[in-house]
């Protein structure tokens, strides 16, 4: 089936049954290391996960872990300008869940964000960023415990769909030509152009996703978030959409604001969700000045983009900060920050946020005893100071360690 890739002996595939997952009790889950600090921080994360499930799960379940490649490694393995073998395109469906390191995005030239290139190629497109605070974490706000949100952002579409054409070539003057001359627009000539598309289906896919975690979980509120006073037809229409969506396909579980006030008197029956909306220059206020009053937030695709890491600065920064790319079934958990290239095989940064994302991809497995312990062994190693460099410099009297020390003392706290 693959090239480069080989699947091991031991373990089996996670399969997709009707409208669920099933999963074995040694599944074959994929993993891409990463690119700069990927290395490092996948070693620490890998070492923390496994622990965990022996530690809850003894021999009765085990991660077989199955390597993939893209970015720097992709290169290496498959040839010079291969970032993204077709190999691991393959792979990651056909395994369903993976989990991967920071991969690197060439800014301004180069080749395209290779993240955007898996959510698209794979219709991963919903990004689902928990944002909640560790105990002990350094925080630049009085009451981070308060902050306690999921964002679901669409994934594949608005401006990251990567259509738009440089200034001065044929291909943006043809475009040009076409707004200014047919559609009666008057856009400066010595412009580069960009289509910021928002569908129906992109919207009710991830309003759908978000409704349904909100339902299953029990949470209070489900807040619609969108440019819509401005971009009237693609912002305002994400917001349109969504209610419809919960309108039709979650009504006996919605109140929406509105009913709120007219039926209910401000307040919310018992068992229901209010579907809300906010403008999202508003919402950057609201995050910070009254983060305790949202629980899912969904967005377009930049509008995400921007709240999800203003809210991680929140917790401790995108250190902290946990994500995946999902489709209806696939699921590709992965660090959210950058691959700090000149900490390359430092052993130094932050393994959290990959640490945090596979805790996520624990509990889509359903392995929640283990994703329990491995937040209850890392609040403890954050409340002893035993800290990588960016955390220690924040906090009196702390311990710094390497990020492999960081991980032994998260597994040492699993006890």
């Amino acid at each position: 089936m693959f090239e480069k890739i080989k699947v091991p002996e031991e373990g089996e595939k996670i399969e997709i049954a009707g409208d669920r997952l099933r999963i074995p009790d040694k599944p074959i889950i994929s993993f891409i290391e990463g690119d700069g600090i990927g290395p490092d921080i996948w070693a620490a994360a890998q070492r923390v996960l496994d622990a965990a499930v022996e530690k809850k799960y003894g021999d009765a379940r085990k991660i077989v872990w199955m390597e993939i490649f893209a970015g720097d490694k992709g290169q290496q393995v498959y040839g010079e300008g291969v970032v993204m073998p077709d190999d691991t395109l393959k792979a990651i469906p056909e395994f369903v869940v993976a989990i991967k390191g920071p991969l690197t995005t060439p800014i301004g030239g180069g080749y395209r964000s290779l993240n955007v290139t898996m959510r698209q190629k794979l219709n991963l497109y919903a990004c689902v960023r928990p944002v909640r605070w560790i105990p002990g974490v350094p925080s630049p706000v009085k009451h981070p415990e308060k902050l306690n949100v999921i964002i679901f952002r669409e994934n594949t579409e608005d401006v990251y769909a990567g259509i738009e054409w440089r200034e001065g070539t044929p291909e943006a003057a043809k475009v040009l030509d076409f707004l200014n001359k047919k559609m009666g627009r008057n856009i400066r000539l010595d412009s580069g152009v960009g289509i910021k598309p928002i569908s129906v289906t992109g919207t009710k896919n991830i309003a759908r996703k978000a409704l349904r975690y909100a339902r299953d979980r029990k949470l209070p509120s489900v807040t619609f978030v969108h440019k819509g006073n401005i971009m009237k037809f693609t912002e305002g229409a994400f917001k349109d959409w969504g209610y419809e969506l919960a309108r039709e396909e979650f009504g006996d579980a919605t109140v929406t604001e509105a009913e709120l006030w007219e039926k209910y008197d401000g307040e919310l029956p018992e068992g229901k969700i209010l579907v809300k909306d906010r403008i999202a220059d508003s919402m950057f206020q609201q995050i910070l000045l009254r983060p305790d009053e949202y629980s899912v937030v969904v967005t377009p695709n930049l509008n995400g983009d921007y709240l999800s890491d203003a809210a991680a600065a929140q917790v401790g920064g995108l250190g902290m900060a946990p994500g995946a790319n999902m489709g209806d079934f696939v699921a590709l958990f992965e660090a959210t920050h950058g691959t700090a290239p000149k900490y390359t095989g430092q052993d130094k940064v932050n393994p959290s946020s990959l640490i945090l994302s596979g805790v996520m991809m624990l509990e889509y497995l359903g392995w929640q005893e283990a994703a329990d312990a491995v937040v209850g062994a890392m609040a403890r190693t954050v409340q002893e100071k035993v800290v990588t460099y960016d955390l220690a410099r924040q906090m009196e009297g702390a311990r710094k360690v390497k990020t492999s020390e960081y991980a032994t003392r998260i597994i040492e706290n699993l006890n």
